[in-house]
């Protein structure tokens, strides 16, 4: 197995982290259970989630996902054999990074998710309100306590990973050691503009809309195909003169290597220098195996370039 160390963290991964965003939206309790299961017994273990997953759904209450998961890790007394990642400031409201908030919010998932720690807790969404100061100050006992042992940031841009790297170090602070933008073979500025200072200061990245939202499966071929899905609504931003030329070389490379679209889409995101793992979600346990087949392939230098190229 491929493990990567997150930053300069203690925390190993395998190279695919579970996206927990579906369950209490498309997935179901007990159909949660059985993704879960598949995805540990395949190999991995760890399972991302946020306070705000999935709250867009009317009459859930807070937290669903972070609930389904912790009442899968009581039931089946497995906590220290998972990593859970989870964060908070899912709302981007004002103020949602403030020493208050961070407070309120991991007390909250702590309850949902039935543990005493969070293995990586995250800044959701940057809070231009709060300074890294009082937001860093805010996770400095949560970290001396144990109750989260790494720290990470999403949605970040480079400048303000930059500040509060800064920040850590003039008042002695925890730092963020993992970042999760989003990043695929569709959508890769955000990414690229983070490389230099995640490889300057070796920090892990987890990559999310892995699959830009299923259009990298290969299900959406036109705009007819748009109702398979809930998501479906959503690919009309992928379906130009780019997203055609990339579907088109993930067909080429996945006939090569007898995969899926899905399964190369993976394998060209684990082979990028500076990425420690996508995440990616799963509303089947065949769907699980899928991923645990992609991020396991490994391509040639010319499928990749051919990938690579695509669109650009």
């Amino acid at each position: 197995m491929d493990r990567r160390p997150l930053g300069r963290s203690e925390l190993v991964i395998e190279p695919l982290v579970l996206g927990g965003n579906v369950f209490g939206w498309t997935v179901d309790e007990e159909k949660g259970f059985e993704i879960l299961d598949a995805y540990v017994e395949a190999g991995f273990t760890a399972i991302d989630t946020a306070e705000g997953y999935p709250n867009w759904v009317p009459g859930n209450p807070p937290g669903m996902s972070e609930t389904i998961i912790g009442k899968w890790m009581k039931a089946r007394g497995n906590r220290d054999a998972v990593q859970i990642f989870t964060k908070v400031n899912s709302g981007r409201s004002a103020g949602g990074l403030s020493a208050q908030a961070i407070h309120d919010g991991i007390e909250a998932s702590l309850k949902r998710l039935q543990t005493d720690y969070i293995d990586l807790y995250f800044s959701h969404w940057p809070d231009a309100e709060t300074s890294h100061e009082e937001t860093l100050g805010a996770y400095d006992p949560l970290v001396r306590s144990g109750r989260v042992r790494v720290l990470g940031a999403s949605n970040y841009t480079a400048e303000m990973v930059r500040a509060a790297e800064e920040t850590s170090v003039i008042k002695t602070l925890p730092r963020y050691e993992v970042l999760q933008p989003r990043y695929n073979l569709y959508d890769r500025e955000e990414f690229d503009a983070l490389r230099e200072v995640v490889l300057e200061e070796e920090l892990g990245t987890i990559v999310y809309f892995s699959l830009a939202s299923g259009f990298l499966t290969g299900k959406y071929r036109s705009k007819s195909d748009f109702s398979k899905s809930q998501r479906g609504g959503g690919m009309e931003q992928y379906l130009d003169a780019k997203g055609e030329a990339i579907l088109a070389a993930l067909d080429t490379v996945a006939a090569a290597n007898n995969a899926t679209p899905a399964e190369v889409s993976l394998a060209w995101l684990v082979a990028q220098k500076g990425v420690t793992a996508p995440i990616a979600s799963a509303t089947s346990v065949e769907q699980v195996k899928s991923l645990a087949k992609g991020v396991r392939l490994k391509l040639s230098d010319a499928d990749l370039k051919t990938l690579t190229n695509a669109g650009h």
